[in-house]
Formats: C-alpha cells, sequence, structure tokens
C-alpha cells in the first residue's frame, strides 16, 4: 500500500475505528480461514466502498498471504438503467485490470437471469403483468436466482464461502434486523439466511453515509485503487438525486422499490424519479425508454386492467379472490384477469424493438432485447396456453423493423398454420364450438400419435375439456349455474359453526355426565 493511501487511512475514523484499523479487520477475516470471499458488486456507493476496503486490505498483505480467491459479482437483470450498466461494465474491466497488475486473487464476474426467467421472456411472451407490490415475480427471478446460483457453484467447489456485502444498518435497518438474528456469536460473521454453507460478512455495516463518501471521493481525490475514477459515481448520483440498487441475494434484501437505481422498467413504483432526474440532467436519449417504462405501469391501473389482460387465466380459466379478513363471505368475489393479450405482447415487442433500432442509430450502443429472448418469446408465443400464436408471427414481426431475418427455426411438423386456423374459426362459428378448444385436442392427439404407450392421454384431453372456453359474458353465465365461490364459502361458514356448536354440546355433555 502506498504512503499516500496509509496517512488517509491514518488520520480519518471510520465509525469509531481509524481506516488502518478497519483494513487489519477485514485482513484479520480473509486470514481466518480458507473459505473464498464473493463480493456482491452492485456498482453503488456502499458496494464500491466495501471493494475499495478489501483491495487495499489485499494490497497491504505479503503475496504468499494472499491466499485465497476473491470473486466480485455483478448482477445484471438485462434491463438495468443504460447508465448504470455502462458504469457496472466499465468498473469490472478496471476492477480486472487493477486486480492482475497488483497481483491480486480478485476475479470479477456478472451473471444474469436464465433466458426463460427474463424479464420479457416473463412479460411478453408469458404475458405476466407488470410487477406490483403485490405481484413482484421479477426480484427472486432476475436477482436472487443467478447470485444464488453463482455462490452455490462456489460452495460446489470450495465447500463454504463467505459472501462479502455492502449493507449498512443506516440504510436499511429490516436487512440489520436480519444479519444480527443469524450473526454467528464470538464471529464477524452470520450465517446466510437461505443458503447452506455460506456466511455473510459486512464490513461497513455501522458506517453513515458520509463515511462511505469518504473513502470514495477522499482517499484519492476520486482515483480508486485499481486506478479507475470514481468520479463519474458521484456524478450519476447528483443526476439521480437517488440511492442504488443493493445486490440482492435473497428476499430480506431491500427491494428497488423507491426509485433507486435499478431496472428502467421498474413499475414497482408509481415514478421513476431516478430516470426522470437523469434524463433532466442531460441523458434526454433514454426518454424513449422511460415513456415506455410508463405504459407498462398504466397497465396496472386497476381501470385499466380488464383491458390489457385476457379474462382467463394461463390455466385456461376463470378465477375470482379469496375472501380477505374481515371481508363480508357473502359479498360476491372481484374477478382476476389473466396474463396480456397476445395482441398487446406484439405490439409492445415492435415498440421495443423499434425503441432499440433507433438509439442504435443515434450511437447509442445498447440492445434492449437478447436474441435468446426472441426465440424463447417466439416459443412462448406459438405455445401459449390461451392464444397460441397459429401465424407464427415473431419473425415477419421482428424483419418489419430490421428488414432482416434471424436464424429462426421452423418446425415443418407444426400441426396449424394460419389457413387451418381460419378453416377452424369458421367450422367453430357454425357448430357453435370453440375453435381454440378443437385445436389443443387436435394437438394433443397429433403429439401422442404413433406411440406405443398413449398412457395419460385422456387426462390431458379431460384437461383441455375442462378448461373454461367461450366470450367472458358466456363464462360468467355458466359459472353462476354453479356454486360460486361465495356460495362455498358461506356453506363453508356455515359446516364451521355447526362444528363448533356440536363441540360445545359434547363439553356440556361431558360436564352432566
Amino acid at each position: 500500500m502506498n504512503n499516500k493511501y496509509r496517512k488517509f487511512l491514518l488520520e480519518y475514523e471510520f465509525s469509531g475505528m481509524t481506516g488502518i484499523e478497519s483494513i487489519q479487520d477485514i485482513q484479520s477475516v480473509y486470514l481466518d480461514d480458507k473459505r473464498p470471499w464473493v463480493i456482491g458488486y452492485s456498482g453503488g456507493k456502499d458496494s464500491s466502498a466495501v471493494l475499495i476496503l478489501i483491495y487495499l486490505a489485499l494490497l497491504d498483505l505479503p503475496k504468499e498471504k494472499r491466499h485465497k480467491p476473491v470473486f466480485v459479482v455483478a448482477s445484471d437483470t438485462l434491463v438495468e438503467t443504460p447508465v448504470v450498466v455502462d458504469h457496472i461494465t466499465q468498473s469490472l474491466e478496471a476492477i480486472q485490470s487493477g486486480a492482475i497488475r497488483d497481483e491480486l486473487p480478485i476475479t470479477t464476474h456478472k451473471v444474469i437471469p436464465e433466458t426463460e426467467q427474463t424479464f420479457w421472456v416473463n412479460l411478453l411472451g408469458k404475458g405476466y403483468p407488470a410487477p406490483t407490490r403485490q405481484f413482484r415475480w421479477c426480484t427472486e427471478r432476475l436477482k436472487i436466482d443467478p447470485v444464488a446460483d453463482f455462490i452455490k457453484e462456489q460452495v460446489s467447489r470450495f465447500e463454504e464461502v463467505i459472501v462479502v456485502l455492502g449493507s449498512r444498518s443506516q440504510e436499511s435497518s429490516s436487512r440489520a434486523q436480519v444479519i444480527a438474528k443469524h450473526k454467528i456469536k464470538g464471529s464477524r460473521l452470520a450465517r446466510h439466511t437461505t443458503l447452506s454453507n455460506a456466511f455473510i460478512f459486512t464490513p461497513i455495516d455501522t458506517w453513515s453515509v458520509e463515511e462511505v463518501w469518504k473513502i470514495i471521493k477522499d482517499l484519492d481525490e476520486y482515483e480508486a485503487p485499481w486506478g479507475a475514477s470514481n468520479y463519474g459515481l458521484w456524478l450519476l448520483y447528483l443526476g439521480s438525486s437517488q440511492g442504488e440498487c443493493p445486490m440482492v441475494i435473497d428476499e430480506s434484501t431491500p427491494s428497488c422499490g423507491n426509485s433507486r437505481f435499478g431496472c428502467w422498467t421498474c413499475t414497482v413504483v408509481s415514478k421513476d424519479r431516478a430516470m426522470e432526474s437523469l434524463i433532466e440532467s442531460g441523458d434526454d436519449w433514454m426518454q424513449p425508454l422511460l415513456d415506455f417504462r410508463n405504459m407498462l405501469a398504466e397497465t396496472g391501473v386497476v381501470e385499466n386492467k380488464n383491458t390489457f389482460r385476457n379474462y382467463k387465466r394461463r390455466s385456461g380459466k376463470m378465477t375470482y379472490k379469496w375472501a380477505t379478513k374481515g371481508q363480508d363471505i357473502t359479498e360476491e368475489r372481484k374477478h382476476i384477469p389473466g396474463p396480456y393479450w397476445l395482441s398487446y405482447r406484439k405490439k409492445w415487442l415492435k415498440e421495443l424493438l423499434e425503441i432499440e433500432k433507433d438509439l442504435n442509430q443515434k450511437g447509442h450502443k445498447i440492445e434492449l432485447i437478447t436474441k435468446d429472448e426472441l426465440h424463447c418469446i417466439r416459443k412462448e408465443w406459438l405455445s401459449d396456453p390461451n392464444e397460441p400464436d397459429w401465424s407464427d408471427s415473431l419473425p415477419e414481426l421482428y424483419k418489419s423493423v430490421y428488414g432482416k431475418d434471424l436464424n429462426w427455426v421452423y418446425n415443418d411438423n407444426i400441426n396449424f398454420h394460419q389457413s387451418d386456423a381460419e378453416i377452424l374459426n369458421d367450422l367453430g362459428k357454425r357448430h357453435d364450438v370453440d375453435a381454440e378448444m378443437i385445436m389443443k385436442l387436435i394437438e394433443v392427439e397429433s403429439s401422442m400419435s404413433g406411440l406405443s404407450q398413449r398412457k395419460g392421454i385422456f387426462d390431458k384431453l379431460e384437461t383441455i375439456l375442462k378448461q373454461d372456453w367461450g366470450k367472458f359474458d358466456e363464462i360468467q353465465t355458466k359459472h353462476a349455474q354453479h356454486q360460486s365461490k361465495r356460495d362455498f364459502d358461506m356453506l363453508a361458514q356455515h359446516i364451521n359453526d355447526l362444528d363448533d356448536a356440536i363441540k360445545r354440546l359434547d363439553k356440556l355433555d361431558d360436564e352432566f355426565a
């Protein structure tokens, strides 16, 4: 460690300890065992402060004592705010170069969700509604699982790992309580809440935000020890007036639900104030992304749900809400809409591709949706449980925007083409039979034809026949002819009341016996 760093660390205190004492604390934990470290790096101020400290701690150790690997892991959801993606990518490259130069056992890694679990495959492919506070399906798929998979991979190699986080008690009291609950007595470590053989180390858990910025800004006038400037990070915070999205490793980690740096598609909040501030500060090229995000948010407004979403769930059935606590069970249950209509998903995908093309033509190197995601979305559309895309429209949709084809694989054994669907639709209207039901029955029969064992075919056919077929009003009329959820609840409550009365009578009988 050079004299400039040492002088700074001796002069300034951080949460009651000098900088040198903080470095020595980290060195003590590092040297205590052979378990490798996984540093959760979000690119924000807290994870940057932790990484600076660990980099300096390793730099101050003799080479022979740098005995175990340190993995710096950043999570890319594939829908991160573009300027943040650029910052993280450049930071990881600089950290890796610095570590090679300084002979430190640090390697950088970026993890992404499985293609089948990405934001666009779920929203545009499967029709999942834009995330809300009540239905935040994105966090686990996009953030928790990719990082957890990386940690599990290291556990399988090394048996145990230590996960180092930039969590601070001042930033998230709930996160601090969770870590304190799992703290190992007499140790600086806590047990991971969900992953066995993984332990948590939070070196700056008692630091203030001012102390975090001090190590980032004042250590070497914004210069990080690996050789890159932190001035861009400072400007990013000034431009957005918001905090960063933390590295999410489990469900106890605070979400990005307060307009923090995170996904540009985030609809968990009513307004993306971070994006708005960045645009106002000069990044106005991102306005089309904000407009697209705001459009998605509008689909979640209660009065708009029935417009954008199918009346049937992906199960093929119409469903209704359960009675909530304190609700009168005699009240009629509200209908729960299903996935987005395929027509809207097609429209939005085309708009997304047009935005991507336009931004690239204006000099912004950006990929809003990957080619792998497009292939996966096409598969989802072809096999959609409610609205199968018999016309296989995605290849043509892509060509209409970019004027070229991707390497699409066409299945010659597909059961229906557009002309077939039109014939069946016409016959269905004439005979008052739902054409899609006939198509699905034929699909099941066709998929199992030629098999010597056709076990389960009748169960599959029965499942299709039991789905709700017809228009919304027709299905509701059919449901009204059967016992409704409200009637079922009322009957169940009546049975419970009778059971309680019988128990009281039994008790009286025992008393007088």
